[in-house]
């Protein structure tokens, strides 16, 4: 994901670096999905439902940064990657999309069999359209994500810092203001 010149060298600086992508990509998935728990609880509320699941939300985070992390790291759509770069982000957002619901499938399929279901209908009593509103919201969330994870990719780690986080001096030159 970085180009060559800031790519990690020692077995330290790479670990480093994989651990502050894992929490990168957590964190942003925890702040939209504990938002998304914040709507539903006061949602519910107006029904006098008690709704407060911010652990399912975190946890659901951490599994999905994990999806990613193991898909950026077998090249999962990479293809898309010399198309321009809103439709690299989207390509992306809905190929990691599907492998987060392959995840789920498979998730839910264990946890049947973990609590005694056969094979046959554990695959079966899979209730597809929740999956599917889950990944709805997680292709939503992948869009910008992938977009700035495109731009980084195709500027070089230094330069989006420069850009977005204002560190340093940028490596183009300015762009004149109209006066």
């Amino acid at each position: 994901m970085t180009n060559e010149s800031s790519a990690p060298k020692t077995r330290k600086q790479k670990a480093k670096h994989e651990l502050r992508e894992l929490l990168l990509i957590f964190f942003y998935l925890a702040f939209f999905f504990c938002a998304l728990v914040t709507y539903s609880m006061l949602l519910l509320n107006e029904y006098h439902v008690k709704y407060l699941n911010y652990a399912f939300a975190l946890i659901n985070a951490l599994a999905i940064t994990k999806v990613v992390m193991i898909g950026e790291y077998v090249h999962v759509g990479k293809r898309g990657e010399t198309k321009p770069l809103v439709l690299s982000a989207i390509w992306k957002a809905f190929i990691f999309t599907l492998l987060v619901f392959a995840f789920h499938v498979v998730e839910e399929v264990i946890k049947r069999l973990i609590h005694g279901a056969a094979m046959a209908e554990a695959s079966r009593n899979i209730r597809f359209d929740e999956l599917a509103g889950r990944c709805i919201v997680v292709f939503c969330v992948f869009i910008p994500f992938f977009a700035f994870r495109e731009f980084r990719r195709v500027m070089g780690e230094d330069e989006f810092k420069t850009l977005v986080f204002g560190k340093g001096e940028p490596n183009h030159p300015t762009i004149p203001s109209k006066s």
